[in-house]
C-alpha cells in the first residue's frame, strides 16, 4: 500500500464541520465516499485537524492508504476526486508520502485567519465569509489585544470543551504569529501557531474584538490567560462565529 498526502480546500458552510457523525453531513464523509468510489473499497482518510460547523478551508491536509491494487499515480488522484465532489470542496494537491507520514501528529503549525468586515452593508459576495460588526474598533486597542495573547500560554480560558478533558489536559499552546492587517472593508486576523485547541481561534478572535470595541478593557483579557478557573463557565464568554475563519496552511518538517 501506498500513503497520498491530500490538500484539501472548501467551503465549511454546507456541512457540518470535517469529521463524519450522524444525521449531518461532513467534508470528511464526502471525501470519503468520493475516494471509496474510485478505489472501490472504503477508505478512511486523517486529517490535521476537525474544522467546526460552518469553518471554511484553504490548505487542509490528509492522508489515507491507497490499496495495493489502486494504480492510479498521486497526481492523477485531484481530477479524479474532483470530479466526484461537489463545488464546494476541492482537492489542490495530492502526493506520495512515506509510510509513516501522519497529517495530524507530523504537523508542526497551522495557520488561520479571521475576516472581519466593518463596513454598513457586507458585500453579497463576502455573506457567510466575514463577520460583521456593526461597532467599529479602536486600533490601538486592537494591537494591544493581539500583544497579550501572542506566544506560550495556558489558554483554558479560550477552548471549549469536548467533555473529555481530564484535569492533566494539556491547555498550553504556543502562538507564533498574531497580527492584523486592514482589508477593504475591515481586518484580517491571522494566527500561526503549535496547535489549537477547540474553537480556540473564534474565542480569540471574539476577546480581541471585545477589547478593540471598548467592551471588555486589556487588563480583563489578561485575566483570561492568567485565570482561566474564575470564570463562570471556565472559559471566555465571547466566541466569533465560524463565518470569518479559514485554515489556511499546515506546515510539516522537510523530508
Amino acid at each position: 500500500m501506498s500513503r497520498l498526502k491530500l490538500t484539501i480546500a472548501y467551503d465549511g458552510r454546507p456541512f457540518g464541520g470535517w469529521q463524519v457523525q450522524p444525521n449531518t453531513e461532513t467534508v470528511q464523509q464526502v471525501i470519503e465516499t468520493a475516494i471509496a468510489d474510485i478505489a472501490k473499497t472504503p477508505i478512511r482518510i486523517h486529517a490535521s485537524g476537525r474544522t467546526d460547523a460552518g469553518v471554511h478551508a484553504l490548505g487542509q491536509v490528509a492522508h489515507f492508504d491507497v490499496p495495493s491494487d489502486t494504480s492510479m499515480n498521486p497526481y492523477n488522484w485531484v481530477p479524479a476526486l474532483n470530479s466526484k465532489l461537489p463545488s464546494s470542496i476541492r482537492m489542490t494537491a495530492c502526493e506520495e508520502v512515506s509510510s509513516d507520514f501522519h497529517a495530524q501528529y507530523d504537523a508542526i503549525d497551522k495557520t488561520y485567519t479571521y475576516d472581519l468586515c466593518l463596513a454598513p452593508v457586507v458585500p453579497p459576495l463576502q455573506a457567510g465569509l466575514v463577520w460583521h460588526l456593526p461597532v467599529l474598533l479602536n486600533p490601538q486597542s486592537l494591537q494591544e489585544a493581539l500583544d497579550i495573547l501572542k506566544g506560550k500560554h495556558d489558554f483554558q480560558a479560550f477552548a471549549a470543551k469536548r467533555g473529555n478533558e481530564t484535569e492533566n489536559t494539556c491547555f498550553v499552546r504556543e502562538i507564533y504569529q498574531l497580527t492584523s492587517h486592514t482589508t477593504e472593508n475591515g481586518y484580517r486576523l491571522t494566527f500561526t501557531g503549535n496547535g489549537f485547541l477547540y474553537k480556540m481561534v473564534r474565542l480569540l478572535t471574539g476577546a480581541i474584538v471585545h477589547t478593540a470595541q471598548g467592551r471588555i478593557s486589556p487588563e480583563k483579557l489578561q485575566q483570561l490567560l492568567d485565570q482561566p478557573k474564575s470564570l463562570p463557565h471556565g472559559r471566555s464568554p465571547h466566541c466569533a462565529p465560524a463565518d470569518g475563519l479559514i485554515l489556511q496552511q499546515v506546515t510539516y518538517p522537510s523530508r
